[in-house]
């Protein structure tokens, strides 16, 4: 019989929890859940959801091998998310976007005498650029006249980092990697300019909602009785109806960034940069039956990624910069369900946090990838990081089993430009070091230049 062991950040509802058997993901109901799971299954919510493709369908398990479990009602198998992204990986857009599907989550529910219990962001993922709620158990009745218990947590998980990013910068968002719970409201209180009171519905849902929050607190600091608050379903909808005009009027930040427009001003010529696609795509085609997944590491705004979407691979575009992941997420294609952008710096790249730094992966435990695409970084990482070609391919082989690495070298206009103002310390920068680092790792299996420019691209099989 099969061990059930619920996933490290799958525990903090008695309802159920994720687990993991043979790399199929399943979902136990616990017996605790059972009234609100039948509600949602009986009372046409599920098909709504499911069918709009707002939320991930599932399958029941009726025939298994786990082991017995007097807590468990049912086994459910959800459908596969490629890749589980979290809320600081995400560009303000993708934050918007989760947020207003949430909302639109919770309408839907209220329609058929269901309430979310919850609003946290991470119950919302990404397949390629589509938002999709994913948990299940966040469904309960609805009982006329009870708070949404998970207002709080939307204004934290998502109204106030968003604010805060429209005021002041896309770094804001960074914060959520370090408060998984979410900016708190008095935080954001303290940060937002004056003039944010003026804003379309933050007074009321941040500032309002923080000074009555520290009232309760007080009182319950001072013994007295915190009296029950009821609301009306009209206005639930009034609030719910509130949060959903103040996410819709938020906006990106107005703030240049230094890869943002990035192709914009490459040095290839019209020429070289056909070439480079036309060789890129030559190598993925050469690993394709091997291939599903491809993380392009410094992706910008996905130029090259969507050579490997185009060929049926599961893409996750990765950029420190977030204007670009942003221009990626909301251009929109046929490629959309294929490729996922986000926003992630490979020198300082996401760790496990959480509940004893396990309730969130890193991002090497989502890894390796079948095939990691290098295009256009490495001088970024070697003379603008500092980090020693040796360091970079150990990298390397931890992450993608097939690397596709272009080598920028010295003579190129952009490590010029690098090195106009600091001093050529990288003696050990040149294609010998380079093949000799990744030598130690992997097997070269195509080298070939790029035509109309001094760079060369590489095909590499990892050796482990």
């Amino acid at each position: 019989m099969a061990q059930v062991t619920p996933h490290s950040g799958s525990f903090r509802d008695p309802a159920g929890f994720i687990f993991t058997d043979n790399g199929t993901v399943y979902r136990q109901i616990n017996q605790a859940g059972k009234d609100d799971y039948d509600l949602l299954m009986s009372s046409g919510l599920y098909e709504t959801l499911t069918e709009a493709g707002l939320m991930v369908s599932h399958r029941e398990v009726t025939k298994h091998n786990f082991t017995k479990d007097a807590a468990r009602y049912k086994i459910i198998a959800p459908e596969t998310i490629p890749f589980i992204s979290y809320p600081y990986e995400w560009s303000f857009a993708q934050l918007k976007a989760a947020a207003l599907l949430t909302i639109e989550v919770q309408k839907i529910a209220l329609e058929h005498g269901m309430i979310l219990k919850d609003a946290s962001a991470y119950n919302v993922q990404f397949i390629g650029k589509k938002p999709i709620f994913i948990d299940t158990l966040s469904f309960k009745k609805y009982e006329v006249g009870e708070p949404w218990e998970g207002y709080k947590q939307f204004c934290e998980h998502f109204l106030a980092p968003l604010a805060l990013a429209h005021y002041a910068s896309y770094d804001v968002l960074k914060f959520l990697e370090t408060n998984i719970e979410g900016i708190p409201l008095e935080l954001a209180v303290a940060l937002l300019p004056a003039r944010a009171r003026l804003a379309h519905g933050l007074l009321s849902h941040i500032y309002f909602h923080a000074a009555t929050k520290k009232r309760y607190e007080n009182a319950g600091v001072r013994g007295k009785e915190i009296p029950k608050r009821r609301l009306s379903t009209f206005a639930l909808k009034g609030l719910i109806a509130g949060l959903e005009s103040s996410v819709s009027s938020l906006r990106p930040p107005k703030q240049r960034t230094e890869w943002g427009d990035y192709y914009t001003f490459t040095n290839y010529s019209d020429e070289g940069f056909e070439e480079k696609q036309k060789a890129v795509t030559s190598l993925l085609k050469q690993i394709k039956p091997r291939v599903q997944t491809v993380w392009d590491l410094g992706a910008n705004n996905g130029e090259f990624s969507v050579l490997a979407a185009d060929l049926g691979a599961y893409t996750v575009a990765f950029d420190i910069d977030p204007v670009a992941v942003g221009r990626n997420f909301t251009h929109s294609d046929e490629r959309d369900r294929n490729m996922l952008p986000l926003v992630q710096d490979c020198v300082n790249p996401s760790t496990a946090n959480g509940w004893m730094g396990r309730e969130r992966d890193s991002l090497f435990t989502r890894g390796p990838a079948d095939a990691v695409m290098v295009l256009a970084l490495i001088h970024h990482l070697a003379i603008g990081r500092n980090l020693p070609l040796p360091r970079i391919a150990e990298f390397l082989a931890k992450v993608g089993k097939n690397i596709i690495i272009e080598f920028v070298p010295k003579g190129d206009s952009k490590v010029d430009i690098l090195l106009a103002s600091r001093k050529d310390i990288f003696a050990d920068y040149d294609e010998r070091h380079f093949e000799q680092a990744m030598g130690e790792h992997f097997k070269l299996v195509k080298k070939m230049p790029v035509k109309h420019t001094k760079r060369t691209l590489y095909l590499f099989e990892n050796k482990a």
